[in-house]
């Protein structure tokens, strides 16, 4: 009798300063993944999106740009059709509930609201945890 026992996924991770110009090192976290992965074309385009967004919103919501601050991102493949990327700040936090829908006309001008719109309607799900300072986001690639 043989037993095949599965390892358990490896965690990749990347931690970066609360600096606009980091950005390029999370796309390039992405395109690792996508390379390792084999993420299809189409999904990648949107784990760019929405990886950059959350990341953003880490760096100028969560931590207002304080170089001092992190923010980390680790992603985890699940299963060979999930990947799961959770994008951590060090922020006070927000309630995810209470934010104006940007698609509505008096919103459409706001500066707010619009990135976890975006990760929303990209991503197969997303769940916001610790008072709004970490989102976890899965994509079936």
């Amino acid at each position: 009798m043989s037993t095949l026992t599965l390892n358990p996924p490896q965690e990749r991770k990347l931690v970066i300063a609360s600096k606009s110009e980091n950005i390029l090192l999370v796309e390039n976290f992405v395109e690792q993944l996508q390379e390792e992965y084999r993420v299809k074309e189409d999904v990648y385009g949107n784990i760019v999106i929405a990886v950059t967004e959350a990341v953003n919103n880490g760096i100028m919501h969560g931590n207002k740009e304080n170089p001092d601050k992190s923010v980390s991102i680790s992603a985890r493949l699940l299963n060979p059709f999930l990947l799961t990327i959770t994008v951590q700040d060090e922020g006070n936090g927000f309630n995810v509930d209470n934010l104006p829908d940007p698609t509505l006309p008096e919103n459409i001008l706001s500066d707010t609201g619009r990135g976890v719109y975006i990760i929303k309607e990209i991503c197969d799900n997303v769940e916001y945890s610790r008072n709004g300072t970490t989102v976890t986001m899965q994509f079936n690639i």
